[in-house]
Order: structure tokens, then C-alpha cells, then sequence
């Protein structure tokens, strides 16, 4: 058996597919199939084509419920459950933020006043998301709200990608999209799939090694986006409660069977806080994560084996 992969630019993201299979022409079979699948969900999630779901979601805001796939109801039905986990640190509302104030490019010199950025979030509520599942529709209750799925999005695209490859017989590979992946089987030498997390300061740097076979893993840092104001380093996670940027974490890594979950995970797990975070986390069976603070430490959750 042989591993092959490709790379390439999907969801606004780089997503890298890998499969071990006897034969290139048969793996490259098994690569479109996910790619395919992966376009799919991307039509169907994505706030760039006005004739997507979610944008007819986000433009009868006010007006009236909107009639989806039942996928899509699905997962704003589990969308909202982990916002009642997280107590609102992860909320899929978060798309009515005016991307204006917060574009973290490197001439922003000043955060917005406390009113500012509370003006700006006051249309975030999961609980104004409304869904009833028997007609499949979805409604938002106030004009202005919109929905995205840039928390969860990846991560369900992976999962999905990951559960067709498994149907159609592909017993070992992986779904990297961009950071958050999935991965089934072992190497090509039997051995399992491994990854690196980074030293956040020096991505390319690695300080420790996690087998992953059989788990999807996802990392939320502040290295890939953030603004300096002052001397200190504000990340892009904005907390969906104040409309401002956190600060105190460098990088939080989940580590789940399951890679949408693990996707939704990692942003509110860095809203939260270390002990708040630690805490839930430790709370919830094979949910796993490694937290980095501003000053190198290292924390984590109950059972973990880093090498």
C-alpha cells in the first residue's frame, strides 16, 4: 500500500487530502470524491454566494424562516448546542460583527471603546436563532443577524469527507484542512499518523508529538492573525459577549474523535479562559486540549500523551 495527496485551495482554505491505497489511479479516485464532497458543503455553507443557503438564512433575518437541507438544520440544531456548552463563547451569530472594526491589519493602532464594540454584538444570541426542524426552516429573530460557519465549517467539511472515504472502503488517510484534521488508519508502515504541535511563537518549530490515528485535531492561535497595539498582542478570536479580542492565549489544540466538534471547540475554549476552559473540557468524555499562555506555559487536559 502506498500513500498519496493532494493539496489545494478549498473553503477559502488549504486543504490537503491524503489516502493509502494499493494504486495512484485509485487513489486519485478516492481524492475527488472528498474534494467533491467538500465543494458541496461549501455551497451549501458559504456567505460569498448570495444564493446559498446561509445567505438566504442571513437575508430574510427579520422577515421570515427560510426552508434548508436538513443537513443544514443539523448543524445549526448542534451549532447551538455547543453554544449552550460554552455559554455562548461559541456562537454561530457572530457574523453580524462589522468586519470593518475588526480587520487586524497592522495599521490598527487602538482597540474600539467597550460602547463601540457592545454596539457591535448585540444582534450575537444563538438564542435568537430559531429552528424548527420538522418544516427544516430557519429563522433568524432579529433584522441585522447573521450566521456563519468559519467556527464549525472546516471541521464538519473534514468529518463529512472522512465518513464518505470510510463508506467507500479507504481504510487509512487524512483530512487536513488547514490546520484542523481528521485522520483514520495507520501509515503506510503500520504505523499510526502523528502530528507536531507548534511553538506558537515559531510555527515551523516543534515541541512535542501526538499520535492521531482514530481522531480529528484542531488548533485555534493567535500566531496566524493578530494586531500589536501597545506592546501586546491581541488575538483575531474576538469574545462574542464584549466584541473585543482576547488576550493571555497563545494557542489552544483540541483533540476529539470527531473533527467538526473539535473545530467548534477550540475558539470558545480560548474565549473562556484556561480554568474555565480546562474545566469544561475535562467535563466532556474524549475531548482533549493543550493550552499555551503568553508566557510559554503549558497546560492541559486530563490524559493527555505528548512525546
Amino acid at each position: 500500500m502506498l500513500e498519496f495527496s493532494q493539496s489545494l485551495r478549498l473553503m477559502g482554505n488549504q486543504f490537503t487530502i491524503t489516502v493509502v491505497s494499493p494504486t495512484k489511479t485509485e487513489a486519485e479516485s478516492h481524492i475527488n470524491t472528498a474534494i467533491e464532497e467538500i465543494r458541496r458543503i461549501e455551497r451549501l455553507l458559504t456567505t460569498f454566494d448570495e444564493n446559498s443557503q446561509t445567505c438566504l438564512i442571513n437575508s430574510n433575518a427579520g422577515i421570515s424562516p427560510v426552508e434548508v437541507d436538513t443537513e443544514v438544520v443539523e448543524l445549526i440544531e448542534r451549532s447551538i448546542g455547543i453554544s449552550k456548552i460554552t455559554q455562548g463563547a461559541f456562537d454561530i451569530s457572530y457574523g453580524s460583527i462589522d468586519k470593518t472594526l475588526w480587520n487586524f491589519d497592522r495599521n490598527m493602532t487602538q482597540l474600539p471603546s467597550r460602547e463601540e464594540a457592545l454596539k457591535m454584538v448585540h444582534l450575537i444570541d444563538y438564542r435568537n436563532i430559531l429552528v424548527d426542524k420538522e418544516n427544516s426552516t430557519v429563522f433568524l429573530r432579529n433584522k441585522g443577524m447573521r450566521i456563519g460557519f468559519g467556527g464549525i465549517g472546516k471541521g464538519y467539511a473534514a468529518e463529512m469527507a472522512k465518513r464518505l472515504l470510510m463508506q467507500k472502503g479507504v481504510g487509512s488517510g487524512i483530512i487536513n484542512a488547514s490546520g484542523d484534521l481528521s485522520a483514520w488508519g495507520h501509515q503506510p508502515s503500520g504505523r499510526p499518523w502523528r502530528i507536531g504541535i507548534s511553538n506558537p511563537d515559531f510555527p515551523e518549530d516543534i515541541f512535542s508529538y501526538l499520535d492521531i490515528s482514530g481522531k480529528a485535531v484542531a488548533t485555534s492561535g493567535n500566531y496566524e492573525k493578530y494586531v500589536m497595539i501597545n506592546g501586546k498582542k491581541y488575538s483575531h478570536t474576538i469574545d462574542p459577549k464584549t466584541g473585543l479580542p482576547i488576550s493571555g492565549i497563545k494557542s489552544v489544540t483540541i483533540i476529539s474523535s470527531n473533527a467538526e466538534f473539535a473545530d467548534a471547540m477550540a475558539t470558545p475554549i480560548a474565549v473562556m479562559g484556561i480554568k474555565a476552559g480546562l474545566y469544561l473540557v475535562n467535563q466532556i468524555p474524549e475531548l482533549h486540549c493543550i493550552i499555551i499562555d503568553d508566557d510559554n506555559q503549558l497546560y492541559t487536559s486530563k490524559n493527555i500523551n505528548l512525546t
